[in-house]
C-alpha cells in the first residue's frame, strides 16, 4: 500500500512481528518434533520387543508341559489321536505344533536382531522335527505297538525335543533381552544427544530471538521515539521540524504524513503571520493617520488670535506649517519617507506649536545632512516630540528646551530626542519602559511611543526600537536605533519583523 508522498510499506510491522514469531517458535517446533520422532520410534521398537517376549515367554512356560502330557497320554492309550481334540483337558499335539509353527514364523519376520533369529531359525527347525517324532508315536500306536517302545520313543525324541524348543525359546527371550538393554542404551544415549541439542538449540534460538527482537523493537522504536520528539517540537510552533523517517513501513507512512501536516501547518501559520501582520500594519498606519483634533482646533485658534491681533506674518507662517505639516503626514498614502522629510515634519510641527508656547518653548534640530536621504517610517519623531512637549516642557512652566539629534553609527542610525522638562520619577520610568514593549492597544499609558516602538520592531527587528532615560526635575531623553537602509531602497527594501 502507499503512503502520503508516495511511500510504499515495503516491510509491513506485520511481517517483522511474524518473523520474529518465526524466530521464536521454529526451533522450538523443531525440538518437538524431533522429540516425538524418537519417542515414537523408541515405543515402536520397544512395543515390539515387548510383544516378542510376550508370545515367546507364554509358549516358554506353557508348551513342553502341555506337549509332554499330551503325548505322554497318547503314547499310554490313555486316549486316541481321533479324539484328543475332544477332552477339554488335553491338547491336540499337532494343533500345539502348528501353534507354535506360525507365532515364531510370525516373529521371525519381524525379529530384526541377529542372535534371535538365530535361535528361531533352531526353533523352527525342531518344531518341524517334533512334528516328525509324534508322526512316528502316532504310527506306533496305532500299529499297536509296546509300551515300552512307546515310552522309549518318548524318552530319547520327544522329551528331548520339547526341551530343545524350551532351550531355542530362552535363548530367544534371552536375546530379545539384551536387544531391549541396548534399545535402552541406545535411547540414553539420543536423550543425552537430545539434551545436548536441546540447549544448543534453545540457545540458538534464544540469541537469534534476542538479535532479531531487538533489530525489529529497535526499527519500530526508535522512529516511534524520534517521532513523539518531532510532535512535540510542532506542538511547541516548530513547524519546520521534520522526522525523516525511512523504515519503509507504516511509521514510514505516519511520518510523511506528520511531516506533510507540520508543512501545512507552517504554511498555513505563516500565511496567519502574514495577514496578521498585513492587519497590525494597517492598524498602526490607521493610527499615524490620525491627527489629534485638539491639536488642529488649537493650531486654528492660533491662527485667529494672531489674525484678530493683526500679526498677519506669524499667521501666514503658521499656515505654511500646518499645510507642511500636513502633506508630509499624508506622503501620497507611503509608509516610508526621508530622513529629511521627516526632519521638515517636525520642524513644521515645532514651529506651530512655538506660536502657541512662544514663552516655554525652544528646540533645536541637529540632524547629520549625510543621512538625509536614508529611509524612515514616517510619523517616527513626531510622536516623541509632541510626548516631549506635553509631559516634559508644559507641566515644567518655564522656559524648556527639546533637542532632536540624528547621526549615523557604523550601519545604524541613531537618533535622540532630549528635553529638559520635569522628567520622571524611577517607578513611573519602569513602568513607562515596560508599557512601550506592548502592543500599543494593550498598553496604559504611552499609547504614542508604544505605536512607534511597535511598529520600528515590525519593520526592521526586535534588535531595533526605543529606549527611554528621565531624571526627575531633569529631563528625559529617548533614543531610536534604526538599522542603514539603502539610499535607493523603495518599500519593498524594508524587511518585515517577526
Amino acid at each position: 500500500m502507499d503512503g502520503q508522498g508516495g511511500a510504499k510499506v515495503k516491510y509491513p510491522l506485520k511481517r517483522k512481528i511474524v518473523l520474529l514469531l518465526m524466530v521464536a517458535i521454529v526451533p522450538l517446533l523443531g525440538i518437538a518434533v524431533y522429540l516425538i520422532t524418537a519417542l515414537v520410534s523408541y515405543r515402536d521398537a520397544y512395543d515390539s520387543i515387548v510383544s516378542n517376549m510376550t508370545v515367546a515367554n507364554n509358549y516358554n512356560l506353557d508348551f513342553k508341559e502341555e506337549l509332554d502330557e499330551s503325548i505322554y497320554k497318547l503314547a499310554v492309550g490313555y486316549v486316541s489321536f481321533d479324539d484328543i481334540r475332544d477332552d477339554e483337558e488335553l491338547k491336540d499335539p499337532y494343533v500345539l505344533i502348528e501353534e507354535l509353527r506360525t507365532e515364531f514364523t510370525r516373529l521371525m519376520s519381524i525379529t530384526t536382531d541377529l542372535e534371535s533369529k538365530v535361535w528361531l531359525q533352531s526353533l523352527l527347525r525342531n518344531i518341524n522335527t517334533l512334528e516328525d517324532r509324534i508322526d512316528d508315536v502316532r504310527e506306533n500306536v496305532e500299529e499297536g505297538g509296546r509300551y515300552d517302545a512307546n515310552m522309549e520313543m518318548l524318552d530319547n525324541n520327544i522329551y528331548i525335543l520339547t526341551e530343545l524348543i524350551q532351550d531355542d525359546i530362552q535363548y530367544y527371550i534371552y536375546y530379545q533381552t539384551r536387544s531391549m538393554e541396548y534399545l535402552t542404551a541406545r535411547l540414553n544415549e539420543q536423550i543425552k544427544s537430545f539434551i545436548l541439542l536441546c540447549i544448543g538449540l534453545i540457545t540458538a534460538a534464544v540469541l537469534g530471538v534476542i538479535v532479531v527482537s531487538s533489530l525489529i523493537l529497535r526499527s519500530i522504536t526508535e522512529p516511534l521515539e524520534r517521532l513523539c520528539r518531532v510532535t512535540e517540537r510542532i506542538a511547541r510552533g516548530e513547524f519546520t521540524a521534520k522526522a525523516r523517517i525511512d523504515t519503509q513501513d507504516e511509521i514510514r507512512v505516519l511520518s510523511d504524513s506528520v511531516d506533510d501536516m507540520a508543512e501545512n501547518l507552517r504554511i498555513m501559520m505563516d500565511q496567519i503571520k502574514e495577514d496578521e501582520r498585513k492587519m497590525r500594519r494597517a492598524e498602526l498606519r490607521l493610527l499615524q493617520e490620525q491627527i489629534n483634533p485638539h491639536f488642529l482646533y488649537n493650531t486654528l485658534d492660533t491662527i485667529v488670535w494672531l489674525i484678530e491681533g493683526g500679526d498677519l506674518e506669524k499667521a501666514v507662517n503658521i499656515v505654511v506649517s500646518l499645510s507642511e505639516f500636513f502633506r508630509l503626514v499624508l506622503s501620497k498614502g507611503q509608509e516610508f519617507i526621508t530622513i529629511r522629510e521627516e526632519e521638515m515634519h517636525i520642524r513644521s510641527y515645532l514651529e506651530i506649536q512655538q506660536a502657541r508656547y512662544r514663552d516655554i518653548l525652544k528646540f533645536e534640530i541637529s540632524i547629520d545632512p549625510e543621512i538625509y536621504d536614508c529611509r524612515i517610517l514616517k510619523l517616527t519623531l513626531q510622536p516623541i516630540v509632541e510626548n516631549s512637549l506635553y509631559h516634559g516642557i508644559k507641566y515644567k512652566r518655564a522656559e524648556g528646551i527639546i533637542e532632536v539629534i540624528g547621526k549615523q553609527e557604523g550601519d545604524r542610525i541613531r537618533f535622540l530626542v532630549r528635553d529638559n522638562g520635569v522628567g520622571m520619577e524611577p517607578e513611573v520610568l519602569d513602568k513607562l519602559r515596560e508599557e512601550i514593549q506592548k502592543p500599543c492597544q494593550e498598553t496604559e499609558k504611552g499609547f504614542g511611543l508604544a505605536n512607534v516602538n511597535e511598529r520600528i520592531r515590525m519593520n526592521f527587528g526586535t534588535e531595533y526600537g526605543m529606549e527611554i532615560d528621565s531624571v526627575k526635575n531633569e529631563g528625559t531623553c529617548v533614543s531610536i536605533t534604526l538599522p542603514m537602509e539603502d539610499k535607493s531602497a523603495g518599500d519593498g527594501g524594508i524587511r518585515d519583523g517577526e
